[in-house]
């Protein structure tokens, strides 16, 4: 039977961790069996100018900032082609919301990429799909087919962090609401771009509104069937204006327990090793994540905010075996490219 809100929320309150674990462990054996998967990719930030000044992100500039900058084309093309020198199967692209960039720039981006490498482009927020759309005076909808046309493929599923207005309005005013976040997502899934799906926890929510973000991906997916995977990330608030405590490392493994027991009807479920690092990654992997995220050639949100950790192919390899699990390369949708 489907566990309830109720439940869930008890469980994450006062629900015993190793328990959580153990339970979460059998659904993801019941799932995967052995097999733990990673991607190489690269995170690009064309840009760090935005326009939402989020108090608990250390990344942003205000365009007039000494360190604000915007990629050109040829910087992004650089950035690709040593992605896919390194082996590298997806990008990541994303950045902050620039004023003066109209639709035209991305789909020039994308067909650029896609003209010169068979490169998978996992990119762009629903946040910045959302002001594409404005800025274009364009429904969301007819954003994402223009942005599908020029090679755009699937879409991360940042800037979800607590699909519960009450926090957003507190740590990110400016940004888009909740409703509007699962709308940018159904659209794309209505178009046939699948995406992941986000929780980033710590910003002082309650329990029941974790609940609350799970349940919202949850009936959403329902409908659509269009999340791939969904993924916990704590906040980091060095260098924020937001500031405040880490959420502690159990916390942060009852949580992710928690969505895979919940989220019954999302297949892959990510651990964190670039929040967490590698030793607290590894121990996901008998808390419920079949998957370790990206080995990530470039990352600069999370480091921005003080936290910085560095990995491999061979380093990710080994952390996989460590826990006992069979350690496989996979592309974005979650096909295995190769055994280790």
């Amino acid at each position: 039977m489907r566990m309830n809100d109720k439940e869930a929320a008890e469980l994450l309150s006062q629900g015993d961790p190793i328990e959580l674990g153990r339970l979460a462990d059998a659904e993801r054996a019941k799932r995967f069996d052995d097999t733990v998967t990673f991607i190489v990719d690269r995170n690009i930030n064309y840009t760090n100018v935005c326009k939402n000044e989020c108090k608990f992100c250390a990344f942003f500039r205000r365009k007039e900032h000494k360190d604000a900058y915007l990629l050109t084309y040829d910087q992004i093309l650089d950035k690709v082609q040593e992605t896919v020198d390194a082996g590298g199967t997806q990008l990541m692209i994303q950045g902050g919301l620039y004023p003066d960039l109209g639709l035209a720039y991305y789909e020039k981006m994308l067909s650029l990429i896609k003209s010169r490498y068979d490169i998978t482009i996992h990119s762009f927020t629903a946040t910045e799909i959302q002001y594409f759309a404005q800025q274009e005076g364009i429904s969301v909808l007819e954003c994402l087919k223009r942005l599908q046309a020029a090679g755009l493929d699937s879409l991360p599923g940042g800037g979800a962090e607590i699909l519960v207005d009450e926090i957003r309005k507190k740590v990110s005013p400016k940004k888009i609401m909740t409703d509007d976040w699962l709308h940018v997502m159904e659209c794309a899934h209505s178009i046939g771009m699948e995406s992941t799906a986000t929780m980033v926890i710590g910003f002082g929510e309650t329990m029941a509104q974790r609940v609350e973000h799970m349940e919202r991906i949850r009936q959403l997916q329902d409908r659509t069937g269009g999340f791939r995977a969904f993924i916990t990330w704590t906040f980091q608030p060095g260098n924020t204006e937001l500031g405040g405590e880490k959420t502690s490392g159990w916390d942060y493994m009852r949580t992710l327990a928690m969505t895979r027991l919940y989220m019954d009807n999302v297949a892959h479920i990510q651990g964190s090793w670039v929040t967490q690092g590698e030793r607290i990654g590894q121990l996901t992997l008998g808390f419920g994540a079949d998957d370790l995220g990206s080995i990530m050639l470039e990352e600069n949100v999370v480091r921005a905010a003080g936290t910085a950790y560095d990995m491999s192919i061979n380093k990710m390899a080994q952390l996989i075996r460590g826990a006992g699990k069979r350690p496989a390369q996979r592309d974005t949708e979650y096909n295995i490219i190769k055994h280790f």
